[in-house]
């Protein structure tokens, strides 16, 4: 029988200080293209010490009980940037503009041309992690749309056009991820929660394209940014009950930090929630009660059965010592509650 309330992270876990500098990373806003300056250690040491960041990242997250892990992301300067900048018909020597989320402009790659996926990009990635752990392991992908919304089309007529290109390269990825060793592929959607009337116009059918023929375990994330550059949160999501009809098996929400009225899980029938129970803003390591608490909001409006336990978002930008507590206070807290269903 499956463990009930089973953990698991969003994707992300502290990098080390010495393999990135935290404090250029912290400065700045996710990059779009490489940002190669962030790294401490030469190019030709680089992928060996990637390698072992992640060994530590699986282990930690082996020690603190998680029962799903991720390669925590060691080797991405950001979530999308390492997957979007591998395409072809992409320009990142001569990058373009266009607005983060928060409407400040940020460098993006450029389309001038067809995109397509030249190569594997993360499957190296996964068979690492499926060599390095007996758990249940998920890889991550940048989604079609979000990928979408972060360059600049200087080729395609539509921006749609440039989604579907986009999710058919994804499309490849995933399959050549499952075939690798994942246990689970996430896909990386925050900008359908930042721009809901694109991701209703189109999005929707890009994450679709992206899933086209894909039998594995799936999951979307969408959240409301990274706590530590996205201060505000609304209390609730402006893109979510759209998920019902797509095809994805589960879907990655935020609860702690924005509060979310869990209600909205209802408009979710017979999809796996990620629900988030870490607030990520607050430097401070919850108690395992505050995480069962936050578990035990969910409860009226979803079966437990349907729900796997992580952080509202990655965990890439706290310090190090402060994403273990937090990783190990949200095991324990499932724990608590476990215990009272009896699982």
């Amino acid at each position: 029988m499956p463990k009930l309330l089973p953990t698991t992270l969003v994707g992300s876990y502290a990098q080390p200080d010495w393999l990135i500098d935290r404090e250029k990373l912290a400065k700045r806003f996710p990059p779009r293209v490489r940002a190669k300056e962030l790294w401490r250690i030469p190019p030709e040491y680089l992928a060996q010490a990637q390698n072992d960041a992640t060994l530590l990242a699986i282990r930690d997250q082996e020690r603190a009980g998680l029962d799903i892990v991720t390669d925590g992301e060691m080797r991405r300067e950001s979530y999308s940037n390492r997957f979007a900048t591998a395409l072809e018909g992409v320009d990142i020597d001569n990058p373009g503009t266009a607005l983060d989320r928060s409407g400040h402009p940020n460098p993006v790659p450029r389309v001038t041309g067809k995109v397509r996926r030249k190569h594997p990009v993360e499957v190296e990635d996964v068979k690492f992690l499926r060599a390095n752990t007996d758990r249940m392991i998920k890889m991550t992908v940048p989604g079609p749309f979000t990928m979408s919304q972060q360059a600049q089309n200087d080729f395609y007529k539509n921006p749609e056009e440039m989604a579907l290109d986009y999710a058919a390269a994804v499309n490849q990825e995933i399959k050549d991820l499952f075939a690798a060793g994942a246990d689970i592929v996430q896909i990386d959607e925050p900008y359908m929660q930042a721009r809901p009337e694109k991701a209703r116009e189109y999005g929707l059918k890009a994450l679709n394209r992206a899933l086209d023929g894909v039998s594995g375990t799936t999951a979307v994330h969408i959240c409301f940014g990274y706590a530590a550059i996205i201060h505000e949160r609304p209390s609730g999501y402006s893109f979510l009950p759209e998920f019902a009809n797509s095809p994805v098996k589960q879907v990655s929400i935020e609860t702690a930090q924005s509060k979310l009225d869990c209600a909205v899980l209802e408009k979710l029938p017979g999809k796996t929630v990620l629900l988030g129970v870490l607030d990520l803003s607050d430097k401070s390591i919850e108690t395992p009660e505050t995480v069962a608490a936050r578990i035990r909001r969910a409860l009226p409006h979803i079966p437990a059965e349907r729900i796997i336990v992580a952080p509202d978002c990655g965990l890439k930008y706290l310090p190090r010592e402060t994403a273990f507590g937090k990783m190990k206070a949200m095991v324990e807290g499932a724990a608590i509650v476990r215990r009272e269903l009896g699982g």
